[in-house]
């Protein structure tokens, strides 16, 4: 029995796992709560001892020190191994333990926005908008393929119309770098109501993310609408980049609750609309296969298998991996 854990900016997950793909009495716990993750592992144990553990964590992993991106904990991984008693902790990037899980996944944990045919022998990648915007790939490579982690959410947002530039415009005079993850993350959503709603020389009602949601699907707030809109059509030309850049045949995941809260206020339309505008490109992108995991447990699942051998009859399906102390997997 190992212990699992999907930690972000806001919630971390814990569960136990027997064995890959099989986790047991998974719990959320609030990243303000706790002032690290040893006190909230502790929290979550209450008093249960495990000799190992996987932690998928949303910040990059290099070397020893792990500061999160987007929360004020930081650790350093030998330490906790030793605070816990651990005999092996493995601590990756929470996107690689959704990359990790794909090849392991049922067509009913999928939902088809662009439905076209997957290259298996191609490069797939998941992209999770949530407290940041995650993105991660899988790289085929012999029985084992490879969950490599990104920053690509960082990548510097490109405006598409008129209100984009000046929204960028906007942010940047008072942020400086605006990266894609600015817009397409939660805190994205509630910064693209406001800007939008500045830009009119109106204010906006909401003042947290799932006001956002909530006005708009009300269709209490138009600025709230057009962020959801705006919202939908952003993470598509961020997704359309990501598929050109890695030349991602294999399948375009998208991933997180953010996405499963929103529901219906998420455009498939104006998604593929900025997905495939690329120009010369466009009928490239039409014929790269989209899809939305509807699973909500996907870190701790990709967790789960983290670690564990590759099976060398198993034809190119993955078991597994390992964590190397560069956060590159060997």
């Amino acid at each position: 029995m190992r212990l699992v854990a999907d930690i972000g900016g806001t919630n971390a997950r814990f569960a136990l796992s027997p064995r890959g793909g099989v986790i047991e009495d998974p719990r959320v716990l609030r990243v303000r709560d706790f002032p690290g993750p040893a006190a909230a592992i502790r929290t979550y144990l209450d008093g249960r001892r495990v000799a190992s553990a996987v932690l998928a964590v949303a910040t990059p992993v290099e070397g020893d020190e792990i500061a999160f991106t987007n929360s004020p904990w930081r650790f350093s991984r030998e330490a906790l191994r030793a605070e816990l008693g651990l005999a092996r902790l493995l601590v990756i990037n929470d996107m690689v333990a959704h990359a990790a899980v794909l090849p392991h996944l049922d067509p009913s944990d999928r939902r088809a926005i662009q439905d076209n045919g997957a290259e298996p022998d191609r490069p797939a990648a998941v992209i999770a908008p949530g407290t940041g915007l995650g993105i991660a790939m899988l790289v085929p490579c012999g029985v084992r393929p490879l969950p490599l982690p990104s920053e690509g959410g960082h990548s510097s947002f490109a405006p598409a119309d008129a209100r984009e530039r000046a929204l960028l415009a906007l942010i940047e005079a008072d942020r400086g770098h605006v990266s894609y993850e600015r817009f397409v993350s939660g805190p994205g959503l509630l910064l693209l109501a406001r800007g939008l709603a500045r830009l009119d020389g109106a204010s906006c009602r909401a003042r947290t993310p799932p006001e956002v949601t909530a006005l708009a699907r009300e269709g209490a707030c138009p600025h709230c609408r057009e962020a959801v809109a705006r919202f939908s059509a952003l993470l598509g030309a961020f997704a359309g980049d990501v598929a050109l850049t890695l030349g991602a045949r294999g399948g375009i995941h998208l991933s997180g609750g953010l996405l499963l809260a929103l529901d219906e206020l998420f455009d498939h339309r104006a998604f593929l609309r900025r997905f495939t505008a690329k120009g010369r490109l466009s009928r490239y992108l039409e014929r790269i296969p989209v899809s939305q995991i509807t699973r909500t447990d996907t870190g701790l699942l990709g967790a789960s298998w983290y670690g564990i051998e590759p099976d060398p009859g198993a034809e190119g399906r993955w078991s597994g991996g390992d964590e190397g102390g560069a956060g590159a997997p060997r």
